[in-house]
Parts: C-alpha cells; sequence; structure tokens
C-alpha cells in the first residue's frame, strides 16, 4: 500500500510540477480551443484557451506507473494497459492536432477517428481473449459470478473499449467534469486491483501493478485539476479524454471487471446514451429534441445550473457510486 500512496504523490507532483511549463508553451504555439459553433454560448468566453492538456497527467501517470512497478510482472497487465492508454491517447493527440493546424472546431472525420479505434480494439480484445489470465470471461458484479463469453468475448471488448473511450470524450465538455470524474474511478480501480491481488495470491503482482497505474492516474488528474478546474486555465483536449478511456478500458480488460465500468464511470455512460436518444429521437420526430442539448451535461447547463453546481453535481454522484462498488471486494 505505501508504494501505492508513493506513486500518488509522484505522479501528483510531477503534473503540478508540468502544468508551469506545458501551459505556456501550448500558448506560444497558439494551441487555442475552438469552440464548436452549436455548443452552449456561455462557452464562447473559453475561446482561446490552450487544449492538448492532457499531455500534463498523461505523461506523469506513465512515468510514475513504470517507476514503482513491480518488475517481475511489468510488461504483463500492466502493458495491456498501457498500450490502451497510449493507443487511443494517440488517436486522440491526432484529432486535437488536425483542429489545431486547421482552426477548427472539428478534428478528425468520425470516420477517420473510428476506424484506427476499431483496429485498436480488435488487437487489445484479441489479446485478452487469447491471455491466460484473462480469457473469454466477464466477472459480473456483485453476484460472485463469471459470464463465459467464448469468442463473443473479442466483439463485446471491442464495443466496450470503444464505447469506454468515445464516452470519456463526450464527458470532457465542462472545466475539471472528466478530469474530477476520473480521478474517482481510477482511485476505486486502484483499492479493487489491491484488494483483488490479496484475495488471488498467484495473480497478485499482476494486478498491484494495475493498481499502481490506477494510482498514478488518479495522481495525475489530482495535479491537473490544480489548472482544470473551474475557471480552466487549460483543457485535456481529446488526447487527455482518449487517454483517460482507453486507461480505464485497459484497466477493466485486464481484471475482467468490464461490466463495473457502468456503475462506476455512469457519468460517462450517461454523456454516451443521452447523445445517442437525442439523435435517434431528432431523426425519428424530424427535429424534435428530448434534452436542451446533449450530452447531459449541457441540458443542465441551458436549464440555468451554474457550471460549478453540475461538476459538483456529478463528482458526488461518481464518488458514491465508486464506494458501492467496492462493497463489492471488501469484506
Amino acid at each position: 500500500m505505501q508504494r501505492l500512496i508513493w506513486t500518488v504523490i509522484a505522479a501528483f507532483a510531477m503534473a503540478i510540477v508540468l502544468g508551469p511549463v506545458v501551459i505556456p508553451w501550448l500558448k506560444k504555439m497558439k494551441f487555442g480551443k475552438e469552440i464548436y459553433d452549436l455548443g452552449p454560448q456561455s462557452h464562447k468566453k473559453k475561446q482561446g484557451t490552450p487544449q492538448m492538456g492532457g499531455i500534463i497527467f498523461a505523461v506523469p501517470a506513465l512515468i510514475a506507473a513504470l517507476a514503482f512497478s513491480y518488475g517481475e510482472s511489468r510488461w504483463d497487465f500492466l502493458l495491456i494497459a498501457l498500450v490502451s492508454a497510449l493507443g487511443f491517447g494517440l488517436i486522440g493527440f491526432v484529432d486535437d492536432w488536425i483542429k489545431i493546424r486547421r482552426h477548427r472546431a472539428e478534428g478528425l472525420t468520425p470516420k477517420q477517428k473510428l476506424l484506427p479505434q476499431i483496429a485498436l480494439s480488435v488487437g487489445l480484445a484479441c489479446w485478452g481473449y487469447f491471455h491466460p489470465r484473462i480469457g473469454g470471461s466477464l466477472t459480473v458484479p456483485f453476484f460472485g459470478a463469471e459470464w463465459n463469453l467464448g469468442w463473443l468475448y473479442i466483439p463485446v471488448m471491442m464495443f466496450i473499449l470503444v464505447g469506454t473511450v468515445n464516452s470519456a470524450n463526450l464527458l470532457d465538455g465542462l472545466d475539471g467534469l472528466l478530469g474530477g470524474c476520473g480521478l474517482f474511478d481510477f482511485a476505486a480501480m486502484a483499492l479493487i486491483c489491491v484488494a483483488m491481488a490479496a484475495a488471488d495470491p498467484a495473480n497478485a503482482g499482476n494486478l498491484l501493478n494495475v493498481a499502481i497505474f490506477a494510482g498514478a492516474m488518479a495522481g495525475a488528474l489530482l495535479g491537473f485539476l490544480r489548472y482544470n478546474s473551474y475557471p480552466a486555465r487549460v483543457f485535456m483536449g481529446d488526447v487527455g479524454s482518449f487517454f483517460i478511456g482507453g486507461a480505464l478500458a485497459g484497466m477493466a480488460l485486464v481484471t475482467r471487471l468490464s461490466l463495473l465500468l457502468p456503475v462506476i464511470a455512469l457519468a460517462m455512460v450517461a454523456s454516451s446514451l443521452s447523445d445517442i436518444i437525442q439523435i435517434g429521437y431528432f431523426k425519428l420526430t424530424h427535429g424534435k429534441r428530448i434534452f436542451r442539448m446533449a450530452p447531459l451535461h449541457h441540458h443542465f447547463e441551458l436549464g440555468g445550473m451554474p457550471e460549478t453546481q453540475i461538476v459538483a453535481m456529478y463528482y458526488i454522484v461518481t464518488a458514491v457510486l465508486c464506494l458501492l462498488a467496492l462493497l463489492n471486494f471488501v469484506a
């Protein structure tokens, strides 16, 4: 546990130090945010705020995870989770770079963004399926059971990976929203992995390394919130949201806890579902809407709820759900 705590502290300290270095550089490079025309009008004042700030927490999280991980099993579960985070983060980086260089709110086209996500998800899902300690089963939370999917594991896991990453991206719409919710999610994952390691000594090294990465993410995000909480001095951009989604989905893959994501990451799920419902209803009714604006946090925003109040509400719900999830693993 001490190693995990030091990981959190180290990642936090590196993010705090990196912020004042990266933010001026982003401003110098004119990596300012282009606000989407159809977004809330209150967001227009955020035009020009540096984006791609996900670098501030991604780099410290990677360094801390590798520095504090247990060497004998470093290149097993941890490697898969790192590949997931880095792979999706790279896709987000390219998307951000195009947005900045072309000075427009949209970067890659939906097809250009989705195809590499699918390709990466195929590789990760197959990697998990053929891994002797992961296989084609998912743990069913709160029931103490496992669900053996057989070969269906691969398409199901692909859906979970792509869905989690894009859900994280959709949640990144208010200052500190995704960063704070992600902080709770990774803190919960770290404690869950520690509990799982205690119950499974044969696989303890792998699970503790996942806990280390989760702790590194929690610490780095805590440091990043120093610069991303309202009013944000920097936005994480797609490089940050994709990195968070990829890291969380990768950890769920190796621990077989993908079915726990709708609980601890309900905020992400709500963002995706509200967006899907809004688009589907709009098309079916030829222009009518269920929400004032999707994703859901914008619905609350246009209803007159202050941005900080919405973020606090999401934090509280996420924290409570993470505590409920922990009950499944702590005696």
